[in-house]
């Protein structure tokens, strides 16, 4: 299997999951009133939110005008991520990118379709919540930015046609 296949097959799955995932909290489990929450763990609740930001709330789109600007913006975002993933040799990179990808597609997708995204994940310890409501997609995009990060600072791959060391003999 070619590199940009895996990425895709990666960014489809995500887009899948994703996808479910919010139609089975707003659908049969029945979490499509705002702020209403169900409780799965002492520290994970199902919460619907309606996103009508990105991260951290930045970039809100109030209107039907900021709304199709932001699916203009983020749509670009994704177009990039995908000429990059196609072009990319480096099979976990091309894993990273489709896990940003998939994730990108499906906020984006609840942006045109609903006009805002579904977020639903909360996790929590006590009052103290670490992060923002979010859903498969966020996540997928933030670890598939982290393994881009990691493997960008910390990785040193091989250079190709590099000869491998040599290692002293010794004639007896």
């Amino acid at each position: 299997m070619k590199n940009w296949q895996i990425g895709l097959l990666v960014a489809a799955v995500v887009f899948l999951i994703d996808q479910v995932a919010k139609y089975y909290v707003t659908g049969p489990l029945g979490l499509n009133v705002q702020d209403m929450s169900l409780t799965v763990l002492p520290i994970f609740d199902l919460r619907f939110i309606k996103n009508d930001g990105v991260s951290l709330g930045l970039l809100r789109a109030t209107g039907p005008t900021t709304r199709w600007l932001l699916v203009l913006l983020t749509g670009a975002i994704a177009a990039g991520v995908f000429w990059w993933m196609l072009r990319e040799k480096k099979r976990p990179d091309v894993a990273g990118l489709g896990l940003v990808l998939g994730g990108a597609l499906g906020n984006i997708l609840d942006r045109t379709r609903l006009g805002y995204v579904v977020d639903f994940a909360d996790l929590h310890f006590g009052t103290w919540r670490p992060f923002l409501v979010f859903n498969v997609a966020d996540a997928a995009i933030t670890i598939g930015v982290l393994i881009l990060l990691i493997r960008a600072l910390f990785v040193r791959d091989k250079q190709a046609g590099t000869p491998a060391p040599v290692e002293n003999e010794v004639n007896a």
